[in-house]
């Protein structure tokens, strides 16, 4: 009788283990996780991407533009003409949280950045897109005399002022809407503020854009880049009665390579500016031999 019992006993706790092991399983493969590697690093030619590094991450990036293209082998298709460079370093405090700085060869701008990723796309599609925030302020560095002789028009026909350390500032915000749609491709699209805070007459300190870039996977380490900026005619926000040399669109596109902790993109764009709202604003560059100009993007990542 003893056996008896003690051998249904044995059964039952086999039987109770059993069970417990099948619920965790199944409790574990509904756990939703974040897709990896949207994008191979949060920056994808002149646009930020949704990506941020992990917690405690130090990140370098290094931006180089060329000259444009149009003087042909004269200056070695803009090699050796006038170059833009931006070096700049972001870090990860915390979880989806990142914050930098740089500066950038014209116009001697530095720039502070702040970027957070909102949501995260996941596995199941239980959240279908990643979200993130990003913004920033510019410092233009030049020296006084750079500013219309160091004064500004208060408005179009309003009184001048003695330029201000505020005159200098310019702002740029952006939201992200990224998908990876498969292991080879993935799409982002955005919307984009601009602000100046002293223009010369006849332009607008304000500007509304939007965007769409995106990574095609060709081999495991290398990929097709694109990236398209469009700056919108708002005319409500507008304070000029007619448009004058309106911002034209920044085309670009190119190929990336990556490793774990390096990315590498080298790429054809319309544009020879690198901060954002610089893009957004004073673009004047056609998507054509005269407007075209060489450029790269180096990142480096140190994890802590």
């Amino acid at each position: 009788m003893k056996k008896n019992i003690i051998f249904i006993a044995l059964l039952s706790f086999i039987s109770v283990f059993t069970y417990a092991q099948d619920e965790a399983t199944e409790n574990k493969e509904v756990k939703d996780y974040p897709v990896s590697a949207t994008f191979e690093s949060g920056s994808l030619i002149d646009a930020q991407t949704v990506v941020i590094p992990d917690k405690k991450t130090l990140e370098m990036v290094i931006q180089h533009k060329f000259g444009t293209i149009e003087n042909g082998h004269s200056n070695l298709w803009g090699l050796y003409g006038s170059s833009n460079i931006r070096i700049g370093l972001n870090y990860v405090p915390c979880k989806n949280v990142q914050i930098g700085a740089g500066i950038t060869k014209r116009y001697m701008a530095s720039d502070v950045n702040l970027k957070w990723t909102v949501l995260q796309q996941t596995r199941k599609n239980t959240i279908p897109v990643s979200v993130a925030l990003y913004g920033n302020i510019g410092f233009d560095g030049r020296s006084i005399d750079a500013f219309e002789s160091g004064m500004v028009r208060e408005a179009y026909s309003g009184p001048t002022y003695h330029y201000r350390f505020t005159d200098r500032m310019s702002y740029f915000s952006q939201i992200i809407v990224a998908r990876k749609f498969n292991d080879w491709f993935s799409l982002q699209a955005a919307a984009s503020f601009t602000h100046y805070n002293a223009v010369p007459e006849l332009y607008d300190h304000d500007k509304v854009g939007v965007h769409f870039n995106g990574r095609i996977k060709v081999t495991p380490q290398g990929s097709l880049i694109f990236n398209y900026d469009q700056p919108l005619k708002i005319k409500k926000i507008s304070e000029n009665r007619e448009w004058t040399n309106p911002p034209r669109p920044n085309i670009a596109f190119g190929y990336e390579i990556s490793t774990g902790t390096h990315a590498f993109q080298i790429y054809m764009a319309s544009t020879t500016s690198i901060l954002p709202q610089e893009n957004m604003m004073w673009n004047r560059n056609e998507f054509n031999k005269k407007g075209l100009a060489l450029g790269f993007v180096i990142t480096r990542l140190w994890a802590y």
